[in-house]
């Protein structure tokens, strides 16, 4: 069985001479990255954070054994990932988007579609939602709401008007 992987942030660059790192948080607290221990790169390798210090677009970082440029750099674009398992319960009133991977999205009480994926391009977090058309739909999850374990999409008017699209 194959475990799920949770994106917790990345590793954007190497920094200095000694072996830091920047990193990039994906984190609803930035420094709670370090909290979770051992995190696991995309091509398998395990780090640990031992320090962090903030800077305008992230972290510096040093990392666990890791003590030149060149081990660094070895880093350079890697996702950090921990085991779905290590992760808290969600609360109540909070849900982990990768939960929502196979639920069908309603809309005006009608099903949509089914979420297949989460995207994120710099501006916020979108499901991707399979309608059964060509192309899959992506809707910005602020629109999302989760009642008694229905998602449903409250969408701004004309939000799914397709009549004014281009060819």
């Amino acid at each position: 069985m194959t475990q799920t992987l949770i994106l917790l942030g990345r590793i954007t660059d190497a920094h200095g001479i000694r072996g830091a790192v920047k990193l990039k948080s994906f984190t609803t607290d930035p420094k709670a990255i370090a909290s979770y221990g051992v995190l696991q790169t995309a091509d398998g390798r395990d780090i640990e954070i031992i320090r962090m210090k903030p800077t305008s677009d992230g972290f510096i970082a040093d990392l666990k054994n890791i003590k030149d440029r060149n081990q660094a750099e070895t880093f350079k674009g890697q996702d950090l990932s921990v085991p779905r398992e290590r992760l808290p319960a969600a609360s109540d009133s909070e849900v982990y988007l990768v939960d929502l991977i196979g639920q069908d999205a309603m809309h005006d009480g009608v099903k949509l579609g089914t979420i297949i994926g989460i995207e994120n391009f710099g501006a916020g977090d979108l499901l991707e939602i399979d309608t059964g058309a060509k192309e899959t739909l992506l809707v910005p999850h602020l629109f999302m709401k989760i009642m008694e374990g229905v998602v449903t999409l409250e969408l701004p008017e004309n939000f799914l008007d397709l009549s004014n699209k281009q060819e």
